[in-house]
């Protein structure tokens, strides 16, 4: 093949489409996505079919005509037709249509192939799946970059920064006074944690990264910069068809750590000060930036990384304490250097920016505590005062990643004192845009990360309190105590050393898994009490309950009234202005009472913790522990919080952020601005008097429907898992034994606790393999027959339209179905032995697609949403391809286990695992 030319690299997207196979470029011209998402497709394949082409011609010729099999298999609507179809003993469908030829011919190519050759057409579509997602990206970032240039600077809102609509609005309902109040209250508190959903590898992280601000430079280049450019991304795209998608071991979690240094780095640190300096450019407009600040620092990240012990015996205290000192090492380094960056450029002289009597005091402390660090600095800087003081400031910080006990800050509350001794003395001489410019930035900084990055939370299982205080009450604090004794006592001794050595910020939280009394909270006040010979030594604990399971959140409030009569809780009120941390668990409620059931016991705890808050006088803080998926309570975060009953949210939003979301929402610079100023402004919209009205009248309105559709679900849910021998049929039918081998986090799969059954098994490898499966089944099973038996599809319908949870349930699940696939659902039901279980998925399945699309008003999943359904649609025969792949070899592992030998089992096992990965990336959202 020549070499590109830039004539021929500047050519439009349909010669771009022209170049490939008729059957590859199909998809891409025939449906209706945008023109710019298109290109980058077409771009993308191409590009990838001449890597494979240079690494072996006949690895893309089985490429192109897999690819040709798949799209002509979805031809049509396969979903509707796999309902009837006639299928064989192993789920492949007999029927004489060119789509169920197509899907055959598909897995008799499959089938002829080598386990190696097939490993490499996985990496393949794979490889290509990393690069759809990178286009869908680079458009949605093209998309909002256009929508911000379409904006008026004399316009009352932007409507590309939700945040300064959502005031906007708070302001014409309530007015300025509470409109600031409840700005002044807002907090968005994302909590990153270590669950092993994100099934890409790191080193694989890295080339995404470096192809995506590849294409991203494209549209501004060409000539040699064209093909140098494209050069670049062949490169690039041909290491990353070369890497295995596996990772060679489980990362330790210390290294899980990782993630989140690479987030904070890459995104937060620029971003999230960029985010509050919008909302100050457009509502103080030209005294933006040369007065005191409006937009408060409201993003306070935080991490269960290296400190959420709660089935994972990889998470010591010796763990806990070497991610405190990582995060908080990097973290001050990173203000160091910019405290000192920032320094620099102070360059104003004191004659005509005089420096305060403040200022020249701080100077003068900071010559009494090192006259090597101040003559340093007034060498550099002799008639720039400001400049020298914040150079030793930097040096100030230095001296405190490496614990130089006469230099170093004590807290970020006293770097945070200086920083504002600077800026006064800035504004006081003039220097305004210095002062609520570079200065105000590193002070928002500072407010929002602290020395901390993130505020490392603890959490544990319930039985391992207990168990430890009985085993102490036996044999005495000092005596011969259990393993798993020693370790949570020497937990509670981590978190004081945390807090002594880093601020009482970064470790205070402590979270109690399975919380089913007060008892459970009094006895980690007590284990936290006894790890300490003295009293002061015990550390400063929010211990907050966590309820998860279906009767837990019906009892919820009544653990709660106990809990206020805990001595060590109403003391823990008093020193917090009685702000007290509730969470909610999305992942075990829906796993143990079904999608349906779990969503509406959810909504009515919240609205009775509300209220029970109010009548105590508690200031409430919600936390909500939702995953990525549709069945672990996954979904667009911001219509989330606006379907949040009144008083739930209080301007406060607490989310768990897992596996590969963090990477979808905190990777981009651009996408992540989108995503917390959408959050946030919903946060605060949550509390505008309309909404708080619509919530609570919507709510009561569709009472008896909700508790209906509740009964009919939770009926139907409880019937398939309550078969006899359901969980060893699913974990036949389902790659679950294969995901628990993957080496994508530190987290076994199972608690460890001794259960020997589903209700051992974490709620993440359920949903995750329910995906793998194309089944989704932990997103919807039980709403089909709940609505088969209402019968009301009028009602339905006026429920979607106007009760905003509701509305959002429906969404979730509609794109949960989306991607699903009857055909090979069907394939992998064949692989157990249950004909009655398996019929009962997948009548479920077809019954729930019915009846959402019917609520809806949809002909297919997602037709509504232009770009996301037209790219599901677009990606699902790539995904078919390695689905195919995948339950071929489980059908051959599972069927012939006893004659293959250990080689070819490592192999196919290989295999599986690389189709995991694939069908991760190909469907996101999976865990």
């Amino acid at each position: 093949m020549s070499e590109p030319t830039a004539e021929s690299l500047a050519q439009s997207s349909a010669a771009s489409t022209e170049a490939l196979p008729d059957t590859a470029a199909t998809p891409l011209t025939e449906i209706d996505i945008p023109d710019t998402l298109r290109e980058n497709l077409a771009l993308f394949l191409r590009l990838e079919r001449r890597v494979l082409t240079e690494y072996d011609p006949s690895i893309c010729e089985l490429f192109d005509k897999l690819l040709s099999y798949v799209i002509a298999a979805n031809e049509g609507d396969p979903g509707r037709a796999a309902a009837d179809e006639p299928v064989d003993d192993e789920g492949i469908p007999l029927s004489t249509s060119n789509s169920s030829r197509a899907f055959r011919a598909a897995v008799e190519l499959l089938d002829s192939l080598p386990v190696e050759r097939s490993q490499v057409v996985v990496r393949a579509f794979t490889a290509f799946f990393h690069l759809a997602n990178l286009s869908e990206e680079n458009y949605r970032v093209e998309a909002l970059h256009e929508r911000e240039q379409g904006v008026g600077t004399d316009m009352d809102v932007d409507p590309g920064n939700e945040l300064t609509v959502a005031y906007h609005q708070l302001v014409k309902e309530a007015g300025v006074a509470r409109a600031t109040e409840l700005l002044n209250r807002l907090e968005f508190h994302p909590v990153f944690t270590a669950h092993p959903t994100e099934a890409r590898r790191k080193a694989v992280e890295g080339k995404i990264r470096r192809i995506s601000a590849l294409l991203s430079e494209r549209s501004r280049l060409g000539g040699s910069d064209l093909v140098e450019n494209e050069r670049h991304l062949l490169q690039e795209i041909d290491a990353l068809v070369r890497t295995s998608p596996i990772a060679i071991k489980k990362p330790t979690p210390v290294e899980e750590a990782d993630t989140i240094i690479d987030i904070f780095d890459n995104t937060l640190f620029e971003t999230v000060p960029r985010i509050y300096r919008r909302f100050d450019d457009w509502i103080l407009g030209e005294r933006a930036g040369r007065v005191a600040p409006v937009c408060p620092a409201f993003f306070h990240p935080g991490s269960w990384i290296g400190s959420d012990r709660d089935g994972n015996p990889n998470v010591t205290a010796k763990v806990s304490r070497q991610v405190a000192a990582k995060f908080s090492g990097h973290m001050v380094a990173t203000l160091a250097h910019k405290c000192m960056r920032v320094g620099r450029n102070l360059t104003l002289q004191a004659g005509y920016t005089e420096p305060s009597e403040e200022l020249l005091n701080l100077w003068n402390h900071q010559v009494e505590m090192s006259e090597v660090l101040t003559s340093r600095a007034r060498d550099i800087s002799a008639s720039e005062p400001h400049r020298a003081v914040m150079i030793v400031m930097a040096s100030r910080l230095e001296a405190t990643v490496s614990r130089n006990a006469d230099t170093m800050y004590r807290s970020a509350e006293e770097f945070l004192a200086d920083l504002r001794v600077v800026q006064r003395s800035l504004a006081k001489a003039g220097a305004v845009r210095a002062a609520y410019g570079p200065v105000q930035t590193l002070i928002w900084q500072v407010e929002t990360f602290g020395f901390h990055m993130v505020e490392m939370e603890f959490r544990q299982h319930s039985v391992v309190h207990a168990r430890a205080l009985a085993d102490i009450r036996e044999h005495g604090v000092n005596g011969d105590l259990q393993p798993m004794t020693r370790e949570v006592l020497d937990t509670f001794r981590a978190i004081g050393s945390i807090q002594r050595r880093y601020g009482k910020k970064m470790a205070h939280r402590y979270i109690i898994s399975f919380t089913k009394s007060a008892q459970h909270v009094a006895d980690v006040y007590e284990l936290a009490r006894l790890a300490f010979a003295h009293a002061e030594d015990v550390p400063a604990l929010d211990v907050i309950p966590l309820f998860e399971q279906l009767e837990d959140l019906e009892g919820c409030v009544d653990v709660l009234d106990e809990m206020l009569e805990l001595p060590a809780v109403q003391a823990r009120l008093a020193q917090t202005n009685r702000r007290m941390e509730v969470m909610l668990g999305y992942s075990d409620s829906s796993k143990d009472a079904g999608p349906t059931t779990a969503t509406l016991a959810l909504h009515a705890a919240q609205e009775r913790i509300a209220h029970w808050a109010e009548e105590n006088r508690i200031d409430l803080v919600l936390m909500h522990g939702r995953g990525g998926a549709v069945g672990r309570g996954g979904g667009p975060a911001n219509r989330a919080v606006l379907a949040q009953p009144a008083g739930s949210v209080n301007c406060f939003f607490k989310v768990t952020e897992q596996g590969e979301i963090i990477f979808a929402r905190y990777g981009n610079q651009t996408l992540a601005q989108r995503h917390v100023e959408s959050v946030a402004a919903a946060t605060l919209l949550n509390s505008a008097p309309s909404i708080e009205r619509t919530n609570t009248r919507m709510t009561e309105e569709f009472t008896d429907m909700a508790q209906r559709l509740n009964r009919a679900a939770h009926e139907r849910y409880l019937d398939l898992l309550g078969a006899d021998d359901f969980a060893p049929w699913f974990s036949t039918v389902t790659p679950l034994t294969e995901v628990g081998l993957l080496p994508i986090g530190s987290r076994p799969a199972k608690r460890g606790l001794g259960a020997k059954s589903l209700d051992d098994l974490r709620t993440i490898p359920w949903v995750f393999s329910w995906s793998q499966a194309r089944i989704n089944l932990a997103a919807w099973y039980g709403l089909g027959t709940a609505c088969e038996k209402l019968g009301d599809l009028d009602l339905l319908r006026r429920a979607y339209a106007e009760w905003p949870l509701f509305s959002t349930f429906i969404d979730n699940i509609e794109m949960s179905i989306a991607k699903t696939d009857g055909r090979i659902a069907k394939m992998y039901l064949a692989l157990g032995d249950r004909d009655d279980l398996a019929s009962k998925v997948f009548e479920e399945m077809q019954l729930t697609r019915k009846w959402t699309l019917a609520i809806t008003g949809d002909d297919w999943p997602l037709q509504g949403r232009r770009v996301l359904g037209r790219a599901v649609r677009v990606r699902n025969p790539y995904v078919d391809a390695l689905s195919l792949a995948q339950v071929r070899a489980l059908r051959e592992v599972r069927m012939n286990q006893d004659q293959l030998s250990e080689e070819a089992k490592a192999e196919y096992m290989s295999l599986i695992l690389s189709t995991v990965t694939g069908v991760s990336a190909g469907l996101q959202n999976t865990g």
